[in-house]
């Protein structure tokens, strides 16, 4: 609850005073070299040119500037030690003025050189930095809503560095190395709480010491924590009276004890001329001084120049030094030019927490909307009546995403897990778990209970089929960590799985999209929308070969496709090729003719047959071209194992043409196998598939596969002959010898030259053989533990329903449950089924 109110109120501030905040980091980081960038432009008036003459006393250059200057009173001087910098003079201010002109000077003849070009443009950033350059000024409104956001700043560094507090708190990798490799929302929030991590302490120093000039109360009870008292030192000079007399203030004896005092070894002396009074006091800035404050304050008797008060900076305590520093510990300076760089470049990035914030903030609002566009949807359905969808979600990602798969089966039951117990999977047959894992492998919030009490023993699971979709953040080392509990969790329990579980991170689009194509093994609707839009390239249809003419199987082709417009060919042994099909060319002009529609007519751009080829076919069109296109559904994807490596400068696939109930033919395999003439382009997306991947140290690979799955198989056979690597098996399987021996060629040919040591292929239709693969396994037992002992990877690819589970009962009679799991664990045993 505490972490979830932080939250709250973190993300609300963000989106209030996050934006003030970056306007003061941006004026803060300009303001941090003021100095130096005025220097640079205007060299004729803050650095003077080279010249013999010695400068005039600090009494003749007030008497020169205020002579220049209409005879208007200097109340303050600098002199500078540096013969090539300008002295500088303010005159007093006028009575609608809070503060006087300023000017440089020459001192060698105390001509006024006037203001460094930019100086008004900094007084402007200043007044942006403290209150926003609001009406009003320092007693205006903006100097309260900086201040707050000053607060509020405070409360982001400390609440951050809580919620994204580590589980390994002690590794420094996991506070402060980005991770580029992630994209979209997870990149925002890396760069957020990373960069964050990084800028945390600054962040708190410049909020405390900002807080001296936002509240009176701050700092004199700051002045009492420092010093021990609330009375500051007084800025500027007595308190004038317009209407008395102003005799001449004359700095020359005084002058003396100055250059005595100091032995003539300062960097710069600034004195504010009193209206009139006897003394005043002298602010010696010391010879080679890392920031503006490290003077030793002189106050001296005017007419006889006796030092009555000698505070030097060494002998202050170190609470005085910083009450009398503050402005330089706010700006870094007090760190010297190192210092300042730090907060002129956490500064700078003020604004980046912001804007990654706000990007968080739509990405969450986008997410709330997504999850209550499917509220609505049904909770349960006679369609599905036997299958339970059960979700944990912390921030409403996996529920939503649950409620969608519900949707595509038809309406199956919807819990959350927390509601899961004995007697409701005593009553499952089928369920699927979409869960979340929050932080650092921990459960949602309101599965923590669950977690702890319901999962400390095995669940009655023996006669349940399921499945788990992971979500979690690769940020964290235990990434979807409580996704697998459940999985294990399950599998004690007696479960089976459907299909290995799959792993999301963030809005992976890539992941979703495997699990709906999962979800269609299991009888989801086909023509169900995407869970998730995609970018496809463009590519050609370049062949097509019939593999096994007379089958008593459906035809299955080897379909190759070419790139276009430099799609590039960067691919591994085991991904997927995601096709965007088209509907029959025959059907979608029979739709028009039907409805007596022009399919020329053209609606943003593109033809109204090209909208309704790559869209779901409605019974009747009616309506204006642009309103069919609007109500249109676009067709979901199909996704294919990849049968070749990039080196063989095509995408290779094995397509089994399906023929629905209807007679007509499936869609994906239809397009493919059929509609699509040869030279047609057709719409392609690469995703990887890292759970049927091999690394470069995995030696000998056991591939064991059915049918159409042959394709995922020959990509590794395929990489493994191009690297020169030998002494694999094939463990395959078909209905008919004679009609289904599918690249029987290539396949020899490798059993040839060593890439095969051991090719077993079974024929379910042929009466001298009548056996499937799975049947295989247990008459090679003893090489298949030996090779596994050997350090052996075993990689299935083919259909979910029959094959896949039954090598899978093979595999653990022959090797047992533990070893297998270990083997999944280590990635040892990979599989890609559907």
């Amino acid at each position: 609850m505490t972490r979830r109110i932080l939250f709250q109120i973190h993300w609300l501030l963000g989106i209030t005073a996050g934006l003030v905040l970056a306007a003061m980091g941006l004026t803060g980081a300009a303001m941090s070299f003021e100095n130096e960038i005025m220097r640079v432009l205007s060299p004729a008036i803050v650095t003077l040119k080279p010249g013999n003459a010695p400068p005039l006393s600090p009494d003749a250059v007030i008497a020169r500037a205020s002579a220049l200057h209409e005879g208007l009173r200097v109340e303050r001087l600098t002199v500078e030690a540096d013969p090539t910098r300008a002295w500088q003079v303010q005159f007093e201010a006028g009575a609608d003025k809070r503060r006087g002109e300023r000017s440089y000077v020459d001192p060698r003849d105390g001509r006024l050189l006037g203001e460094p070009v930019g100086a008004g443009f900094f007084q402007t950033v200043q007044d942006l930095h403290r209150w926003l350059a609001l009406p009003g000024g320092p007693k205006g409104w903006g100097r309260q809503i900086t201040g707050f956001s000053t607060i509020g700043l405070i409360f982001f560094a400390l609440s951050g560095l809580y919620l994204r507090w580590p589980r390994r708190a002690l590794d420094w990798r996991a506070w402060l190395v980005l991770d580029w490799r992630k994209s979209g929302r997870n990149l925002y929030r890396e760069l957020h709480v990373v960069i964050g991590s990084w800028v945390a302490l600054v962040y708190l120093l410049s909020a405390f010491t900002g807080l001296w000039w936002s509240y009176e109360w701050y700092r004199q009870g700051a002045m009492v924590v420092l010093t021990g008292s609330a009375k500051g030192e007084a800025e500027g000079g007595p308190k004038k009276d317009k209407g008395a007399p102003r005799p001449p203030v004359l700095l020359a004896p005084a002058w003396k004890t100055v250059e005595r005092e100091t032995a003539g070894r300062f960097d710069s002396v600034f004195v504010t001329l009193p209206e009139a009074g006897k003394k005043a006091t002298f602010r010696v800035l010391l010879a080679g001084a890392r920031h503006d404050r490290m003077t030793d304050n002189l106050t001296i008797d005017l007419a006889s120049g006796r030092l009555l008060k000698a505070d030097r900076y060494a002998d202050r305590v170190l609470g005085k030094v910083v009450a009398t520093s503050m402005f330089e510990i706010h700006r870094g300076a007090i760190f010297g030019l190192p210092g300042r760089i730090v907060i002129f470049v956490t500064s700078l990035a003020m604004p980046l927490f912001a804007v990654t914030g706000l990007l968080l903030y739509i990405a969450r609002r986008r997410r709330k909307r997504a999850l209550a566009q499917v509220q609505g949807l049904p909770a349960g359905g006679a369609a599905n009546t036997d299958m339970l969808i059960a979700f944990a979600s912390q921030t409403g990602g996996a529920e939503r995403l649950a409620r969608q798969t519900a949707a595509v089966l038809g309406g199956a039951k919807v819990l959350p897990l927390s509601s899961v117990d004995g007697t409701v999977l005593a009553e499952t047959r089928r369920a699927l778990f979409v869960v979340s894992t929050y932080g650092e492998g921990e459960p949602p919030d309101r599965v923590r209970r669950f977690a702890r009490e319901t999962m400390a023993l095995p669940p009655a699971a023996k006669d349940l089929d399921y499945a788990v979709l992971a979500l979690g953040d690769r940020e964290y080392p235990q990434f979807c960590a409580f996704g697998h509990e459940v999985d294990r969790w399950l599998h004690t329990g007696g479960g089976r799985r459907l299909f290995d579980t799959i792993e999301v991170d963030g809005e992976d689009i890539d992941a979703e999209r495997q699990w709906q194509q999962q979800l269609t093994a299991l009888g989801a609707d086909p023509m169900a929308a995407e869970f998730a839009p995609a970018r496809y390239g463009r590519w050609r249809l370049a062949g097509r070969e019939l593999l096994n003419p007379g089958s008593p199987g459906g035809p299955a082709f080897l379909i190759a496709l070419e790139p276009l417009d430099g799609e590039t060919l960067d691919w591994q042994a085991g991904d997927i090729a995601e096709i965007r099909p088209a509907n029959d060319p025959a059907a979608v002009c029979a739709l028009l003719d039907r409805t007596a529609l022009n399919g020329t007519y053209e609606v943003h751009n593109r033809s109204l047959t090209a909208h309704i080829a790559e869209s779901v076919l409605p019974e009747t069109l009616a309506g204006t071209p642009e309103e069919i296109v609007a109500g249109l559904r676009p067709l979901p994807h199909r996704e294919y194992s990849i049968a070749s490596t990039p080196t063989d400068g095509c995408i290779e696939l094995i397509v089994r043409q399906v023929r629905r109930e209807d007679g007509n033919l499936g869609l994906g395999s239809g397009w493919l196998t059929a509609h699509a003439l040869l030279g047609t382009e057709i719409a392609l997306r690469l995703h990887a598939n890292p759970g049927f991947r091999v690394s470069e140290e995995q030696r000998q690979l056991i591939l064991i596969g059915n049918g159409t799955g042959l394709a995922g198989l020959r990509g590794h056979l395929r990489q493994a002959a191009a690297a020169g690597s030998a002494g694999h098996w094939l463990l395959l399987g078909e209905r008919s010898r004679e009609h289904d021996a599918f690249l029987d060629a290539e396949l020899r040919g490798w059993l040839t030259d060593g890439t095969l040591a051991r090719l077993e292929r079974t024929w379910s239709r042929d009466p001298d053989c009548g056996r499937y693969v799975q049947e295989v396994i247990p008459q090679v037992a003893d090489a298949l533990r030996e090779a596994v002992g050997d350090g052996a990877t075993i990689l299935v690819c083919g259909s979910l329903l029959g094959m896949a589970p039954a090598v899978d009962a093979a595999l653990r009679a022959v090797l047992g449950d533990a070893l297998l799991e270990e083997m999944a664990e280590g990635g040892r045993y990979l599989r890609d089924i559907y």
